[in-house]
């Protein structure tokens, strides 16, 4: 049995996932699916990657394209979720900031460089306005749980994160969600080592091939808006939302879209350069 190690943030985008590894769907294929949460997203995924503690990723697709451009030997074999992400843009509860215009200048809690929080940091000060060199500052705060407690101590200003994903926090009163800030791309993409395609090409296309059969149908799956508002803390309606504007995929963009991507990231001085299509993507 060929052993995969696969890492993926804990939310409820990732739920198809969990239950394909529940149900034994992988390993009866000969293949043993090890699936790793990053509470620290793309960033931390990054550099697992390269470290090669994992062997793909299902990850940022802004925070992947840039780093396979600065070095991380991997390819992008297929889109995941096709729809945007919706970035909330948070402060602190008893935050003297009340509108996006007077967060410029301030301090933005990220989970760390290179991560979705911190590419995010540039689209929207780039939506409104702002000048990329002077009115953007960063604090490393590692993940959400870092997140709570810079805000709460004035460590950092706001925070931005999956909208759904913080709707706890913005419920209970520990945020305050004053905007947000969604991807102009698809958010979610699969990502796989080099060398791991090299040696596992056809155990990635079967996983692929799992994966890709229960998001096809994820969404008729019975009760599966009880099911995400349980196993993930969040109200029935907020569910019932999310799933009524995600989509998923089972294909990979195409070379047009790369295109776009990059020049956003281009535009922001975030990559040194387009990357060829070839270079990025690996076709199964």
């Amino acid at each position: 049995m060929t052993t995969i190690n696969i890492g993926g943030v804990p939310e409820h985008f990732n739920l198809a996932w969990y239950l394909t590894l529940r149900n034994g769907e992988y390993k009866r294929e000969g293949i043993n699916l090890r699936w790793k949460d990053f509470f620290g997203g793309t960033g931390q995924m990054n550099k697992a990657l390269r470290d090669k503690e994992i062997d793909m990723a299902v990850i940022l697709t802004e925070g992947i394209i840039k780093d396979i451009i600065d070095g991380n030997p991997c390819k992008i074999v297929q889109t995941f979720v096709n729809s945007s992400l919706q970035w909330g843009i948070h402060v602190a509860k008893d935050s003297k900031y009340h509108d996006i215009d007077q967060l410029k200048g301030t301090k933005a809690a990220i989970s760390r460089f290179g991560s979705g929080s911190h590419l995010m940091a540039y689209i929207n000060a780039k939506n409104n306005g702002w000048d990329l060199e002077k009115d953007l500052k960063f604090e490393v705060i590692k993940n959400l749980a870092g997140a709570v407690e810079g805000l709460s101590n004035g460590v950092a200003d706001y925070f931005m994160w999956e909208k759904y994903t913080t709707q706890p926090f913005v419920d209970n009163g520990t945020f305050r969600r004053i905007g947000v800030c969604p991807t102009p791309w698809p958010c979610f993409v699969v990502a796989v080592r080099e060398d791991v395609l090299d040696k596992n090409l056809d155990d990635i296309k079967t996983i692929m091939e799992i994966i890709n059969t229960t998001t096809r149908e994820f969404k008729h799956i019975p009760s599966i808006d009880t099911t995400i508002a349980n196993r993930y803390d969040l109200e029935l309606e907020d569910v019932q939302e999310w799933l009524s504007m995600t989509e998923w995929s089972q294909e990979l963009m195409n070379k047009k879209q790369f295109v776009e991507i990059q020049d956003h990231l281009l535009e922001l001085n975030l990559i040194p350069r387009i990357a060829e299509y070839e270079f990025l993507t690996f076709k199964m």
